[in-house]
Protein backbone atom coordinates (compact mmCIF):
# COMPACT_ATOMS: atom_id res chain seq x y z
CA UNK A 1 0.00 0.00 0.00
CA UNK A 2 1.40 3.45 -0.86
CA UNK A 3 2.74 5.57 1.99
CA UNK A 4 1.40 9.10 2.44
CA UNK A 5 4.60 10.39 0.84
CA UNK A 6 4.42 8.15 -2.24
CA UNK A 7 0.67 8.75 -2.60
CA UNK A 8 1.25 12.48 -2.48
CA UNK A 9 4.05 12.26 -5.05
CA UNK A 10 1.96 10.08 -7.37
CA UNK A 11 -1.04 12.38 -7.11
CA UNK A 12 1.07 15.50 -7.66
CA UNK A 13 2.66 13.94 -10.75
CA UNK A 14 -0.78 13.75 -12.38
CA UNK A 15 -1.42 17.48 -12.02
CA UNK A 16 0.03 20.24 -14.13
CA UNK A 17 -2.37 22.52 -12.25
CA UNK A 18 -3.75 21.80 -8.74
CA UNK A 19 -7.33 21.67 -10.04
CA UNK A 20 -9.64 18.69 -9.55
CA UNK A 21 -13.07 18.57 -11.21
CA UNK A 22 -15.49 17.26 -8.60
CA UNK A 23 -17.48 14.08 -9.20
CA UNK A 24 -21.08 15.31 -9.53
CA UNK A 25 -23.56 12.44 -9.66
CA UNK A 26 -26.66 12.46 -11.79
CA UNK A 27 -25.10 13.50 -15.10
CA UNK A 28 -22.85 16.58 -14.82
CA UNK A 29 -19.54 14.69 -14.50
CA UNK A 30 -19.62 13.02 -17.89
CA UNK A 31 -16.60 11.64 -19.79
CA UNK A 32 -16.41 14.72 -22.02
CA UNK A 33 -16.07 17.06 -19.05
CA UNK A 34 -13.55 14.85 -17.25
CA UNK A 35 -11.46 14.43 -20.41
CA UNK A 36 -11.36 18.16 -21.05
CA UNK A 37 -10.13 18.85 -17.52
CA UNK A 38 -7.54 16.07 -17.72
CA UNK A 39 -6.31 17.35 -21.07
CA UNK A 40 -5.85 20.84 -19.63
CA UNK A 41 -3.61 19.58 -16.84
CA UNK A 42 -6.15 19.05 -14.07
CA UNK A 43 -7.76 15.87 -12.78
CA UNK A 44 -11.17 14.88 -14.13
CA UNK A 45 -13.64 12.67 -12.29
CA UNK A 46 -16.50 10.38 -13.20
CA UNK A 47 -19.37 10.05 -10.72
CA UNK A 48 -20.53 6.44 -10.42
CA UNK A 49 -23.04 7.13 -7.67
CA UNK A 50 -26.61 6.71 -8.99
CA UNK A 51 -25.43 4.83 -12.11
CA UNK A 52 -25.47 1.13 -12.88
CA UNK A 53 -22.24 -0.88 -13.00
CA UNK A 54 -22.73 -1.25 -16.75
CA UNK A 55 -23.06 2.51 -17.22
CA UNK A 56 -19.97 3.07 -15.08
CA UNK A 57 -17.94 0.69 -17.25
CA UNK A 58 -19.18 2.40 -20.41
CA UNK A 59 -18.24 5.84 -19.09
CA UNK A 60 -14.78 4.64 -18.07
CA UNK A 61 -14.28 3.17 -21.54
CA UNK A 62 -15.42 6.39 -23.19
CA UNK A 63 -13.13 8.49 -20.98
CA UNK A 64 -10.16 6.30 -21.86
CA UNK A 65 -10.91 6.86 -25.52
CA UNK A 66 -10.87 10.62 -24.94
CA UNK A 67 -7.75 10.90 -22.77
CA UNK A 68 -4.69 8.93 -21.77
CA UNK A 69 -4.21 10.97 -18.60
CA UNK A 70 -5.05 9.81 -15.04
CA UNK A 71 -8.61 10.29 -13.80
CA UNK A 72 -10.81 9.35 -10.86
CA UNK A 73 -14.07 7.48 -10.28
CA UNK A 74 -16.29 8.22 -7.28
CA UNK A 75 -18.55 5.75 -5.44
CA UNK A 76 -21.27 6.28 -2.85
CA UNK A 77 -20.69 4.18 0.26
CA UNK A 78 -23.90 2.22 1.08
CA UNK A 79 -26.28 3.80 3.54
CA UNK A 80 -27.93 1.90 6.40
CA UNK A 81 -31.56 1.03 5.84
CA UNK A 82 -34.22 2.81 7.87
CA UNK A 83 -36.47 1.08 10.35
CA UNK A 84 -40.22 1.20 10.64
CA UNK A 85 -40.20 4.86 11.74
CA UNK A 86 -38.20 5.88 8.68
CA UNK A 87 -40.52 3.91 6.39
CA UNK A 88 -43.53 5.64 7.93
CA UNK A 89 -41.89 9.06 7.53
CA UNK A 90 -41.14 8.36 3.85
CA UNK A 91 -44.73 7.22 3.28
CA UNK A 92 -46.02 10.42 4.87
CA UNK A 93 -43.69 12.51 2.72
CA UNK A 94 -44.91 10.70 -0.39
CA UNK A 95 -48.49 11.61 0.53
CA UNK A 96 -47.42 15.20 1.04
CA UNK A 97 -46.23 15.29 -2.59
CA UNK A 98 -49.70 14.58 -3.99
CA UNK A 99 -49.98 18.21 -5.08
CA UNK A 100 -46.71 17.92 -7.01
CA UNK A 101 -48.02 14.79 -8.69
CA UNK A 102 -51.12 16.67 -9.84
CA UNK A 103 -49.03 19.64 -11.00
CA UNK A 104 -46.74 17.52 -13.20
CA UNK A 105 -49.14 14.76 -14.18
CA UNK A 106 -47.18 11.89 -12.68
CA UNK A 107 -47.16 9.83 -9.51
CA UNK A 108 -44.36 9.94 -6.93
CA UNK A 109 -42.05 6.95 -7.02
CA UNK A 110 -42.10 4.01 -4.67
CA UNK A 111 -39.37 3.82 -2.03
CA UNK A 112 -37.41 0.59 -2.05
CA UNK A 113 -35.46 -0.96 0.81
CA UNK A 114 -32.09 -1.08 -0.97
CA UNK A 115 -29.64 1.74 -0.37
CA UNK A 116 -26.57 -0.06 -1.68
CA UNK A 117 -26.50 1.51 -5.17
CA UNK A 118 -25.02 -1.72 -6.68
CA UNK A 119 -21.94 -0.84 -4.65
CA UNK A 120 -20.40 -4.31 -4.53
CA UNK A 121 -20.74 -4.79 -8.29
CA UNK A 122 -19.10 -1.43 -8.96
CA UNK A 123 -16.24 -2.25 -6.60
CA UNK A 124 -15.74 -5.59 -8.32
CA UNK A 125 -15.61 -3.85 -11.71
CA UNK A 126 -12.99 -1.39 -10.46
CA UNK A 127 -10.90 -4.21 -9.03
CA UNK A 128 -11.17 -6.13 -12.29
CA UNK A 129 -10.32 -3.10 -14.43
CA UNK A 130 -8.50 -0.60 -12.16
CA UNK A 131 -8.53 3.16 -12.60
CA UNK A 132 -5.89 5.57 -11.24
CA UNK A 133 -7.99 6.97 -8.38
CA UNK A 134 -11.13 5.74 -6.60
CA UNK A 135 -12.85 8.13 -4.20
CA UNK A 136 -15.67 7.55 -1.75
CA UNK A 137 -18.55 9.71 -0.56
CA UNK A 138 -20.90 9.20 2.43
CA UNK A 139 -18.40 7.09 4.35
CA UNK A 140 -15.13 5.23 4.44
CA UNK A 141 -14.88 1.62 3.26
CA UNK A 142 -13.30 -1.01 5.51
CA UNK A 143 -9.53 -1.34 5.54
CA UNK A 144 -9.65 -4.54 3.46
CA UNK A 145 -11.50 -2.78 0.61
CA UNK A 146 -8.96 0.05 0.46
CA UNK A 147 -6.15 -2.51 0.60
CA UNK A 148 -7.65 -4.46 -2.31
CA UNK A 149 -7.84 -1.31 -4.41
CA UNK A 150 -4.24 -0.49 -3.52
CA UNK A 151 -3.11 -3.95 -4.60
CA UNK A 152 -4.96 -3.43 -7.87
CA UNK A 153 -2.96 -0.25 -8.44
CA UNK A 154 -5.51 2.45 -7.54
CA UNK A 155 -4.98 5.32 -5.15
CA UNK A 156 -7.93 5.87 -2.82
CA UNK A 157 -9.51 9.04 -1.48
CA UNK A 158 -12.25 9.51 1.10
CA UNK A 159 -14.34 12.67 1.40
CA UNK A 160 -14.50 13.96 4.98
CA UNK A 161 -16.35 16.74 6.77
CA UNK A 162 -14.70 16.56 10.21
CA UNK A 163 -11.41 15.75 11.90
CA UNK A 164 -12.96 12.58 13.36
CA UNK A 165 -13.90 11.33 9.89
CA UNK A 166 -10.39 12.20 8.70
CA UNK A 167 -8.76 10.18 11.47
CA UNK A 168 -10.99 7.17 10.83
CA UNK A 169 -10.24 7.31 7.09
CA UNK A 170 -6.50 7.58 7.69
CA UNK A 171 -6.63 4.60 10.04
CA UNK A 172 -8.51 2.60 7.40
CA UNK A 173 -5.71 3.20 4.89
CA UNK A 174 -6.95 5.97 2.58
CA UNK A 175 -4.20 7.56 0.48
CA UNK A 176 -5.79 11.00 0.18
CA UNK A 177 -8.60 12.94 1.81
CA UNK A 178 -11.02 15.31 0.14
CA UNK A 179 -11.92 17.89 2.80
CA UNK A 180 -15.43 19.21 2.10
CA UNK A 181 -16.48 22.49 3.67
CA UNK A 182 -20.11 23.33 4.26
CA UNK A 183 -19.97 25.83 1.37
CA UNK A 184 -19.94 22.97 -1.15
CA UNK A 185 -22.79 22.37 -3.56
CA UNK A 186 -24.54 19.02 -3.74
CA UNK A 187 -24.63 16.42 -1.02
CA UNK A 188 -22.89 16.82 2.30
CA UNK A 189 -20.43 13.95 2.50
CA UNK A 190 -20.85 13.25 6.20
CA UNK A 191 -20.16 9.63 7.15
CA UNK A 192 -23.15 9.59 9.47
CA UNK A 193 -26.31 11.43 8.51
CA UNK A 194 -27.03 13.50 11.60
CA UNK A 195 -30.54 15.01 11.46
CA UNK A 196 -28.99 18.36 12.36
CA UNK A 197 -26.87 18.40 9.22
CA UNK A 198 -29.58 20.10 7.18
CA UNK A 199 -30.38 22.79 9.71
CA UNK A 200 -29.11 26.34 10.13
CA UNK A 201 -25.47 26.48 11.17
CA UNK A 202 -24.78 22.90 10.08
CA UNK A 203 -21.22 22.04 9.13
CA UNK A 204 -17.83 23.76 9.22
CA UNK A 205 -16.39 26.23 6.72
CA UNK A 206 -13.59 25.02 4.47
CA UNK A 207 -10.63 27.00 5.81
CA UNK A 208 -11.41 26.14 9.43
CA UNK A 209 -12.03 22.51 8.51
CA UNK A 210 -8.73 22.31 6.61
CA UNK A 211 -6.86 23.48 9.70
CA UNK A 212 -8.65 20.95 11.90
CA UNK A 213 -8.00 18.06 9.53
CA UNK A 214 -4.39 19.09 8.93
CA UNK A 215 -3.82 18.91 12.70
CA UNK A 216 -5.48 15.50 12.87
CA UNK A 217 -3.77 13.57 10.03
CA UNK A 218 -0.70 13.69 7.81
CA UNK A 219 -2.35 12.59 4.55
CA UNK A 220 -2.47 14.78 1.42
CA UNK A 221 -5.59 16.95 1.45
CA UNK A 222 -7.74 18.12 -1.45
CA UNK A 223 -9.92 21.10 -0.51
CA UNK A 224 -13.56 21.38 -1.66
CA UNK A 225 -16.34 23.82 -0.97
CA UNK A 226 -17.41 27.00 -2.74
CA UNK A 227 -14.17 27.43 -4.73
CA UNK A 228 -14.65 29.39 -7.96
CA UNK A 229 -11.52 31.51 -8.51
CA UNK A 230 -7.77 31.04 -8.63
CA UNK A 231 -7.34 33.33 -5.64
CA UNK A 232 -9.41 30.91 -3.56
CA UNK A 233 -7.25 28.03 -4.77
CA UNK A 234 -4.19 29.97 -3.59
CA UNK A 235 -5.84 30.34 -0.17
CA UNK A 236 -6.53 26.63 0.31
CA UNK A 237 -3.03 25.70 -0.91
CA UNK A 238 -1.61 28.13 1.67
CA UNK A 239 -3.83 26.44 4.27
CA UNK A 240 -2.25 23.05 3.59
CA UNK A 241 -4.13 21.49 0.69
CA UNK A 242 -2.26 19.94 -2.24
CA UNK A 243 -5.07 20.70 -4.70
CA UNK A 244 -8.52 22.25 -4.93
CA UNK A 245 -11.66 20.39 -6.03
CA UNK A 246 -14.26 22.47 -7.88
CA UNK A 247 -17.75 21.31 -8.81
CA UNK A 248 -20.10 24.25 -9.32
CA UNK A 249 -17.37 26.08 -11.25
CA UNK A 250 -17.54 23.38 -13.95
CA UNK A 251 -21.33 22.94 -14.02
CA UNK A 252 -21.91 25.60 -16.68
CA UNK A 253 -19.15 24.40 -19.02
CA UNK A 254 -20.46 23.27 -22.42
CA UNK A 255 -19.00 19.78 -21.81
CA UNK A 256 -20.89 19.39 -18.53
CA UNK A 257 -23.79 16.95 -18.58
CA UNK A 258 -25.89 19.15 -16.28
CA UNK A 259 -29.41 19.91 -17.49
CA UNK A 260 -29.68 23.25 -19.37
CA UNK A 261 -32.20 24.44 -16.77
CA UNK A 262 -29.63 23.80 -14.06
CA UNK A 263 -26.89 25.65 -15.94
CA UNK A 264 -29.09 28.70 -16.53
CA UNK A 265 -30.28 28.80 -12.93
CA UNK A 266 -26.74 29.35 -11.62
CA UNK A 267 -26.83 32.98 -12.74
CA UNK A 268 -30.60 33.52 -13.00
CA UNK A 269 -31.62 36.47 -10.79
CA UNK A 270 -34.65 34.43 -9.72
CA UNK A 271 -32.33 32.17 -7.71
CA UNK A 272 -30.37 34.28 -5.28
CA UNK A 273 -29.22 31.96 -2.51
CA UNK A 274 -28.43 28.40 -1.55
CA UNK A 275 -29.49 26.26 1.39
CA UNK A 276 -29.00 22.74 2.66
CA UNK A 277 -32.09 20.60 2.13
CA UNK A 278 -33.37 17.02 2.27
CA UNK A 279 -36.29 17.83 -0.01
CA UNK A 280 -35.09 15.92 -3.07
CA UNK A 281 -33.06 12.99 -1.74
CA UNK A 282 -33.47 12.65 2.02
CA UNK A 283 -29.83 13.56 2.60
CA UNK A 284 -28.60 17.10 3.21
CA UNK A 285 -27.48 18.76 -0.01
CA UNK A 286 -26.81 22.38 -0.93
CA UNK A 287 -28.76 23.83 -3.81
CA UNK A 288 -30.42 26.96 -5.13
CA UNK A 289 -33.58 27.68 -3.19
CA UNK A 290 -36.61 27.06 -5.41
CA UNK A 291 -40.30 26.43 -4.79
CA UNK A 292 -40.01 22.70 -4.15
CA UNK A 293 -37.19 23.17 -1.65
CA UNK A 294 -38.99 25.95 0.19
CA UNK A 295 -42.31 24.11 0.42
CA UNK A 296 -41.13 20.59 1.16
CA UNK A 297 -37.63 20.84 2.62
CA UNK A 298 -38.78 21.38 6.22
CA UNK A 299 -40.89 18.19 6.02
CA UNK A 300 -38.47 15.82 4.26
CA UNK A 301 -37.27 12.94 6.44
CA UNK A 302 -33.67 11.80 6.84
CA UNK A 303 -34.08 8.83 4.52
CA UNK A 304 -31.64 8.36 1.64
CA UNK A 305 -32.09 7.01 -0.99
CA UNK A 306 -35.78 6.44 -0.31
CA UNK A 307 -36.73 10.12 -0.67
CA UNK A 308 -34.71 10.27 -3.87
CA UNK A 309 -36.69 7.31 -5.21
CA UNK A 310 -39.97 8.99 -4.27
CA UNK A 311 -39.13 12.32 -5.95
CA UNK A 312 -37.49 10.87 -9.09
CA UNK A 313 -40.62 10.85 -11.32
CA UNK A 314 -41.53 14.36 -10.20
CA UNK A 315 -38.04 15.64 -11.01
CA UNK A 316 -38.12 14.03 -14.45
CA UNK A 317 -41.56 15.51 -15.17
CA UNK A 318 -40.46 18.98 -14.06
CA UNK A 319 -37.42 18.79 -16.34
CA UNK A 320 -39.59 17.70 -19.26
CA UNK A 321 -41.91 20.64 -18.55
CA UNK A 322 -39.00 23.08 -18.50
CA UNK A 323 -39.72 24.01 -14.88
CA UNK A 324 -36.64 24.53 -12.67
CA UNK A 325 -38.81 25.08 -9.59
CA UNK A 326 -38.98 21.34 -8.86
CA UNK A 327 -35.44 20.37 -9.84
CA UNK A 328 -32.52 19.84 -7.48
CA UNK A 329 -30.39 22.79 -8.58
CA UNK A 330 -27.26 21.77 -6.69
CA UNK A 331 -24.82 24.66 -6.31
CA UNK A 332 -22.14 25.88 -3.94
CA UNK A 333 -22.23 29.21 -2.19
CA UNK A 334 -20.09 30.80 -4.93
CA UNK A 335 -22.49 29.93 -7.76
CA UNK A 336 -22.92 33.51 -8.98
CA UNK A 337 -19.20 33.51 -9.88
CA UNK A 338 -19.68 30.71 -12.42
CA UNK A 339 -18.16 31.21 -15.88
CA UNK A 340 -19.66 29.26 -18.82
CA UNK A 341 -16.29 28.64 -20.46
CA UNK A 342 -15.07 25.45 -22.15
CA UNK A 343 -13.60 23.30 -19.40
CA UNK A 344 -10.02 23.40 -20.70
CA UNK A 345 -10.19 27.18 -20.98
CA UNK A 346 -11.57 27.42 -17.45
CA UNK A 347 -8.67 25.34 -16.08
CA UNK A 348 -6.28 27.72 -17.85
CA UNK A 349 -8.02 30.79 -16.42
CA UNK A 350 -7.93 29.30 -12.91
CA UNK A 351 -4.22 28.51 -13.29
CA UNK A 352 -3.55 32.07 -14.43
CA UNK A 353 -5.46 33.52 -11.49
CA UNK A 354 -3.59 31.22 -9.12
CA UNK A 355 -0.22 32.32 -10.51
CA UNK A 356 -1.22 35.98 -10.25
CA UNK A 357 -2.39 35.53 -6.65
CA UNK A 358 0.86 33.84 -5.67
CA UNK A 359 2.88 36.60 -7.32
CA UNK A 360 0.86 39.28 -5.56
CA UNK A 361 1.33 37.62 -2.20
CA UNK A 362 5.06 37.23 -2.78
CA UNK A 363 5.27 40.93 -3.60
CA UNK A 364 3.21 41.91 -0.58
CA UNK A 365 0.29 43.14 -2.69
CA UNK A 366 -3.39 42.27 -2.29
CA UNK A 367 -4.32 39.34 -4.54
Amino acid sequence: MPTALTASAAFASWLEHPVVQAPMAGGPSCPELAAAVCGAGGLGFLAAGLTTPEAMREEIGRLRELTGRPFGVNLFVPQPGGGFEAQAAVAAYRERLAGEAARYGTEPGQAGPDGRDAYEAKLAALLDDPVPLVSFTFGCPPREVLAELARAGSLTAVTVTSAAEARASAEAGADLLCVQGVEAGGHRSTHRDDPGEAGPGAGTGLLTLLAQVRDAVSLPLVAAGGLMRGEQIAAVLAAGAVAAQLGTAFLACPESGAHPLHKRALTDPAFTRTELTRAFTGRPARGLVNRFMAEHGPHAPAAYPQVQQVTAPLRRAAAAAGDPQALPLWAGQGHRLVRPLPAAELVGVLAGELAAARAALAAGRPA
